[in-house]
């Protein structure tokens, strides 16, 4: 076995679940896996990708607990709570983001990141964001879009973080049924569980209408984190 590979037992221990129920669930096809000599086999990034999808479809209550499950490291003790606003540093923030199209899109927005100066190599990373949603868009039917690469891009990047471009306008970007994209989120992410954990609290965020709406009211970055900040205490209240 490989080290990204995972058994029963360890990706039981990973996913915080009963070794017993990882088996039903590779057995009923439930999982990416393959058997070898008969025992089941799962590669970290297929499971990460797995989650990933999982974290797309889930509710408020599902959320909630897939933050609960990844703040949990197996053998360590749980990992304080993500704060979105935290990491969404004012010149990270884009308002409004002057791009028209979708490749214009994706390089602003690297370019924004990149005024951190935790992103080394902005072209390196639309080039791999552009790869990620050529393989599938990342565009919701609420008008946003969670842009990030296939995998976490550690050489890239000084320290994890997001950025936030909000458009005057709604822009194609490959959303369900046409549906036209105005709010960008970057996620950098130095390892896949930072990634997926900062995935699934940006993703009780976004479910908001309310949120969403404010969002594309603001007329400058430090009113737009603000809008996160508050709507962020209001969710640990």
């Amino acid at each position: 076995m490989t080290p990204d590979e995972l058994g029963i037992e360890g990706l039981a221990e990973y996913l915080h679940l009963d070794p017993a129920q990882v088996a039903r669930l590779a057995d009923r096809g439930k999982l990416p896996g393959r058997k070898v000599g008969g025992h089941w086999r799962f590669a970290r990034s297929e499971i990460n990708q797995w989650l990933e999808r999982r974290i797309g479809a889930s509710n408020e209550d599902q959320l909630l607990q897939m933050e609960d499950m990844l703040s949990r490291n197996p053998g360590a003790a749980a990992e304080p709570d993500i704060s979105i606003a935290e990491l969404l540093p004012v010149e990270a923030i884009a308002v409004p983001l002057a791009a028209k199209t979708r490749g214009s899109v994706i390089t602003a927005m690297c370019e924004v990141a990149a005024q951190t100066g935790w992103l080394w190599e902005p072209d390196k990373m639309a080039e791999a964001v552009r790869a990620r949603e050529d393989l599938l868009s990342t565009a919701l039917d609420n008008g946003v879009a969670l842009l990030h690469p296939r995998r976490p891009l550690p050489n890239l990047l000084g320290q994890a973080f997001l950025a936030l471009g909000v458009s005057g306008h709604g822009i194609p970007f490959g959303g369900p049924r046409g549906t036209l994209t105005d709010i960008f989120f970057l996620i950098c992410s130095l390892e896949d569980r930072g990634h997926l954990r900062v995935l699934a609290r940006l993703s009780r965020l976004i479910n908001s209408p309310m949120l969403l709406a404010d969002l594309r009211r603001a007329t400058d970055a430090g009113t737009a984190r603000e809008l996160i900040m508050d709507f962020e205490r209001q969710m640990t209240d």
